[in-house]
């Protein structure tokens, strides 16, 4: 595609944040999602309830459970199903958090086994009330994948660990091939969308997981559709790949219930589009862009370079 129509396609996307309105537009044709079914679907659920693990497809509500639990993955989600922040964008339940179980990660490595992954997304809560917010568990699990799946390529998302770097070190010497965090959003939206999490320090959590093993592969995602600008989803791109941010995923936010932070506008498939090709322009080796997707979205496909 030559820049013409980029640049033209950039001009439909506003430069301007959303005003603020109690409104709520209607979705579009092309948010459509897929009812669960299917024998690939019906094994992961039984496979994820019978050994009472939690995935972020179910616990977070995401629209693609449908499709990825039907071509046989899962992102799986450790350390309880409770998270100790409260991000108004969020449908996973916030509240007092269970202790983690001691038998997670080999439970977890277990079903990877069982589901003959090729590569395995591991991701948590947010557990605050734990000295090391669970980097401890994330090692463990990245180790018992490893043991058990010998040459199973392990992703990491993580949360922001309060911003201890030592914390990010523990994950990354288990040798993850992708470590992510996601910003979710520009920082101007920070205060009402994600109030307890912190734009610069998420920014530091990638910086440090690249510092401390350079050929690791980090990556982020946002959410758009929440009453940014194009100029500020320009900016968050840029501060990204000033981390050394390799992969970014960007999808449409969708509301998990209407007393969560509400959509603001709906993007097209073709501005996704535009998107993506903006996040290629500024050097990152891979974009994944469109209504649906979310950072474990294809995760398969983001890093298949040398």
């Amino acid at each position: 595609m030559n820049p013409q129509p980029v640049d033209n396609a950039m001009t439909k996307i506003s430069s301007h944040p959303d005003s603020p309105s109690t409104h709520r537009p209607p979705k579009p044709p092309w948010i459509r999602v897929r009812i669960p079914s299917g024998k690939n679907y019906e094994r992961v659920r039984d496979l994820v309830r019978g050994k009472k693990l939690h995935t972020v497809c179910a616990e977070a509500l995401c629209p693609n459970l449908g499709e990825c639990w039907g071509r046989g993955t899962a992102t799986f989600m450790i350390l309880g199903g409770i998270c100790t922040r409260d991000c108004r964008f969020c449908g996973v339940k916030t509240g007092k958090a269970d202790a983690p179980r001691p038998d997670e990660p080999e439970e977890v490595a277990d079903a990877v086994f069982h589901m003959d992954l090729k590569h395995a997304v591991i991701t948590s809560v947010t557990r605050d009330d734990l000295p090391d917010g669970g980097a401890a568990v994330f090692a463990r699990t990245v180790d018992a994948i490893h043991s058990k799946i010998p040459g199973c390529n392990v992703e990491v998302l993580v949360p922001d660990f309060r911003g201890d770097h030592q914390s990010v070190a523990t994950v990354v010497r288990a040798e993850p091939k992708v470590f992510a965090h996601n910003v979710e959003t520009v920082p101007r939206l920070y205060p009402q969308a994600r109030s307890q999490a912190d734009y610069l320090r998420s920014l530091r959590v990638l910086a440090a997981a690249r510092a401390e093993v350079p050929r690791i592969r980090t990556k982020s995602g946002i959410m758009v559709g929440m009453g940014e600008s194009l100029g500020e989803i320009m900016d968050v791109m840029t501060d990204l790949r000033s981390t050394g941010c390799d992969i970014l995923t960007i999808g449409q936010y969708l509301s998990p219930t209407r007393r969560h932070y509400p959509v603001h506008r709906y993007y097209t498939p073709e501005e996704f589009e535009t998107l993506r090709l903006e996040g290629l322009k500024l050097g990152f080796r891979h974009v994944e862009s469109g209504p649906l997707v979310r950072s474990s979205y294809h995760a398969e496909t983001h890093s298949n370079w040398p």
